[in-house]
């Protein structure tokens, strides 16, 4: 089914291109980039996200192929359109020193185990739980948001050498995540076709 745009959101990204050249971004990652900084009004991104080509292509096949979708609140699963996912937030329980989003993440890991795509946009406690599991994802998106830990986890889910898209500062927040995961969803699996 092809996605219909809005003429408001065409507008947008037309506007987006003519204040930022993102011609010279491959193709996913300019998707997500576009995307991500369309979410939040926020030019910045272009040069706070991090990812690869090979990682997004990695997601995006398995994302196109059925692979679960993880999220750690409902706020990112809210954002993410024409995609059921996995957020077990509802169900955790702080204990041992270990956050609710942690459990969640816990919690999600035993329902859909390894391959599943980490959409990551709140809590860097889920982050770092998620770090701790041999989950073997398709792909993290750890764009977890705030002034303790968001950054430290980042960091950290970068030097594990995981599939991933994460930014370098300490913002971030579940539409900017949602919205990298959508960058994915809303491009064509065969590539004569066009977003």
């Amino acid at each position: 089914m092809n996605r219909v745009v809005h003429p408001i959101e065409q507008e947008s990204f037309r506007r987006l291109r003519a204040r930022l050249d993102t011609s010279g971004f491959p193709p996913l990652t300019r998707a997500v980039v576009e995307r991500v900084i369309h979410s939040a009004a926020d030019l910045e991104y272009a040069t706070d996200l991090v990812t690869t080509e090979d990682d997004l292509r990695r997601g995006h096949a398995a994302l196109h192929a059925g692979a679960p979708v993880v999220v750690d609140v409902e706020m990112v699963a809210a954002g993410i359109t024409r995609r059921d996912t996995v957020c077990r937030l509802r169900e955790a329980k702080s204990f041992d020193g270990l956050t609710r989003s942690a459990h969640a993440i816990r919690l999600a890991y035993e329902q859909v185990g390894p391959g599943a795509l980490w959409v990551i946009g709140c809590a860097p406690t889920a982050l770092e739980e998620l770090l701790t599991l041999d989950a073997d994802p398709a792909l993290v998106v750890g764009l977890p948001v705030g002034f303790v830990g968001a950054a430290e986890s980042k960091e950290a889910l970068r030097a594990s050498g995981l599939p991933a898209v994460s930014n370098v500062s300490e913002k971030g927040g579940s539409a900017v995540a949602a919205a990298a995961l959508n960058a994915l969803l809303y491009r064509p699996t065969s590539p004569e076709e066009t977003p």
